[in-house]
């Protein structure tokens, strides 16, 4: 649990059955919920002995992982882990929607109208605001963490694949270091992303799986990272040498998928690659240390280390590491959902309006994402339940709670934590075993 001095100067975490047993004494006082967070009423910063601790990013398109950990001697002991999963699809779609309405406008009034994208300009180093939303919301919570421990430096993951050593197809000499070790990690993680971890020829999953030559190499096919997939055992021993064509004779559209799909590039490994550096520039400007490292690293750090995969204990392994002790069993989950829309009406099937909405976002002191407690004093749900809040004009809230929704008067909530643009979930960390 993260922990506060008394006058709100980070102090380092410490284990739940501590931070329980400082409440129930009264040295210590709930200073937020989620993620849950203890101020000490007796101590200050001055007063304690602080040792810091560092954060590890492993930066996604999907969903980035983040890991609070000490380090000592090449040894890691993880304090806390967080995933935090990113809506940049959303805002893809909403913005090629926007485009669309617009478009459509354009055409139906101003038929004639000369376009005007050619007046517009973008600053350098713009990002899609897709992208850009990735870059904001992990800044936002390196933010947030350095409000709530000691940050003294921070591992991110920088590279998603050595595209250098993968396109070069060949053996490395001198200073190419991918040459090696790490060579094989890089070009794994790359296909394991690309094919879905799963097998190229009949879509298997959750099973060993081997690099396999699309076009066999004695038949004239090249060591490129084009020419890679997987494949399980038994494909891998029933292909052979047999070209792709031959092999797949009976099931055309497989075949036209894996050529297809072998030819294509990474949709999320791009997004990574473009906002990467942007996530570094931000970093840096904060004044923390920041080491760099890639998914290849990572990859061989869990595997020295023998550790389940998982966004956060990727970020957990992050950079240079001898080993990893211990890791929490508990992540807590970050969903970005926004701080609502500035549409106020709600549409049916055809398009039309069929409701409109209020232009204020708080009804008797609550908005719809609140943290409340609600105590029921009677009826069907008697009773004291906590959840997120979603608001009505009458009055009549509904307290959506991990039993169900709780319809209630708002006489009868109080206020535990403000909305702020996440929805949070605590889950157990994902024990399967790495491919």
């Amino acid at each position: 649990m993260f922990v506060l001095a008394s006058d709100g100067t980070p102090l380092d975490p410490c284990h739940p059955s501590r931070a329980r047993k400082l409440l129930m004494s009264g040295r210590a006082v709930v200073a937020r919920y989620t993620p849950f967070v203890i101020r000490l009423k007796d101590r200050t910063a001055e007063q304690s002995e602080v040792e810091g601790a560092e954060v590890g990013i492993d930066p996604g398109s999907r969903y980035t992982g983040i890991a609070v950990f000490r380090s000592d001697r090449g040894t890691r002991y993880g304090l806390y882990s967080i995933q935090l999963d990113h809506r940049g699809g959303k805002i893809r779609d909403r913005l090629t929607a926007r485009a669309a309405f617009r478009r459509r406008r354009r055409t139906a009034n101003l038929r004639y109208r000369a376009p005007r994208f050619v007046n517009r300009t973008r600053p350098l180093g713009w990002l899609a605001p897709s992208l850009q939303h990735r870059v904001d919301t992990a800044m936002s919570w390196v933010a947030r963490l350095r409000r709530l421990v000691p940050v003294r430096a921070v591992q991110l993951e920088v590279v998603r694949f050595d595209t250098h050593a993968l396109a070069v197809g060949r053996p490395l000499e001198g200073l190419e270091y991918q040459h090696g070790t790490l060579h094989s990690f890089e070009a794994r993680e790359y296909l394991l992303d690309k094919w879905d971890r799963a097998c190229a020829y009949c879509g298997a999953s959750g099973t060993p799986l081997n690099i396999d030559h699309i076009q066999p190499r004695s038949r004239g096919g090249s060591d490129r990272i084009s020419n890679l997939c997987l494949a399980c055992v038994p494909c891998n021993r029933a292909k052979n040498s047999t070209p792709i064509a031959e092999f797949l004779a009976g099931r055309p559209a497989v075949l036209a998928r894996l050529l297809s799909q072998a030819q294509t590039p990474l949709r999320d490994a791009a997004a990574v690659n473009a906002t990467r550096w942007a996530l570094y520039r931000t970093l840096t400007a904060t004044g923390l240390p920041v080491c760099c490292g890639s998914g290849g690293r990572t990859k061989w750090n869990r595997f020295r280390t023998d550790t389940p995969k998982s966004h956060t204990l990727d970020a957990l392994h992050v950079g240079e590491l001898d080993r990893v002790a211990s890791w929490p069993s508990r992540v807590l989950v970050v969903v970005a959902t926004g701080r609502g829309t500035y549409c106020r009406t709600r549409s049916d099937r055809f398009g039309l309006p069929r409701l409109r909405m209020p232009r204020i976002k708080q009804i008797f002191g609550y908005q719809t994402g609140d943290l409340v407690r609600a105590i029921v004093p009677k009826g069907k749900h008697v009773g004291t339940h906590i959840g997120r809040v979603a608001v009505r004009t009458s009055g009549s809230h509904t307290v959506q709670t991990p039993t169900g929704p709780v319809k209630t008067s708002h006489k009868h909530l109080r206020l535990l934590q403000r909305a702020d643009g996440y929805a949070y979930v605590l889950k157990k960390e994902e024990r399967q075993c790495a491919p």
